[in-house]
């Protein structure tokens, strides 16, 4: 079986030019054309924190939303969203609280396909290195209690490319290197990563990167082809 993974800040919907265009990020979920796909920074901020993707838009691009509405407007937990192909089923979904000093989150969804379950993290780290550590070790954990093929996707405010918070994965995990993906108008950093079990072998980990991609958040979308083994 194999699937295509992405994980993609969409800064509010707001673009290089200061403007919120939910059409421009759904254009750019179609080019980068994943099964599953973490989004960040998915509801405005303040008030009903009502999603920036109108659910319609999302039906119409033939994905569904992982339902985890934590509130009546929004998509997910703390702007964390995950959507998925219609032919995948989408077996469970839970929020995963992280420790966290400011509002951080993560949203732990498992999905069948061909008869194979396999579970998805989607999450949006802290600034502070110590707790984005705390905040990879909580997650590990609850994905240990399964133990089966998992996939870790986000943005996680890592800058080191190799070290730093990352390292709090330890050796059961896959940190694929993707490339730089923020800023998006010139990359500095790959702040955005995908992280597997070894129940799967990565044929491809990439940046996407388009005009349009440029233009329409802060953050590039990152995607892996991978290929849960028999």
């Amino acid at each position: 079986m194999r699937l295509t993974f992405a994980s993609y800040n969409i800064h509010k919907g707001v673009g290089l030019d200061g403007k919120r265009d939910a059409d421009r990020i759904i254009r750019v979920i179609h080019e980068v054309d994943a099964d599953v796909i973490a989004l960040q920074e998915t509801d405005r901020r303040f008030g009903a924190r009502a999603s920036v993707l109108p659910r319609g838009m999302i039906d119409e691009a033939e994905y569904q939303i992982v339902p985890l509405r934590m509130r009546p407007r929004s998509m997910g937990w703390h702007g964390n969203s995950v959507l998925v192909r219609k032919h995948i089923e989408i077996v469970d979904a839970a929020p995963i609280h992280l420790p966290s000093l400011e509002p951080r989150g993560a949203v732990h969804a498992r999905f069948s396909k061909q008869g194979r379950e396999f579970d998805v993290v989607a999450m949006h780290l802290d600034l502070s290195g110590l707790l984005r550590r705390k905040q990879i070790e909580t997650v590990c954990a609850v994905m240990r209690h399964g133990n089966g093929p998992a996939v870790i996707m986000g943005d996680l405010n890592e800058w080191s490319p190799h070290g730093g918070a990352l390292r709090a994965f330890g050796e059961g995990w896959r940190v694929l290197k993707h490339g730089l993906s923020f800023p998006g108008s010139r990359p500095l950093a790959g702040l955005d990563r995908i992280v597997h079990t070894p129940h799967w072998h990565c044929h491809k980990a990439e940046v996407h990167h388009s005009a349009l991609a440029v233009s329409a958040s802060d953050h590039l979308p990152v995607r892996a082809e991978l290929e849960l083994r028999a």
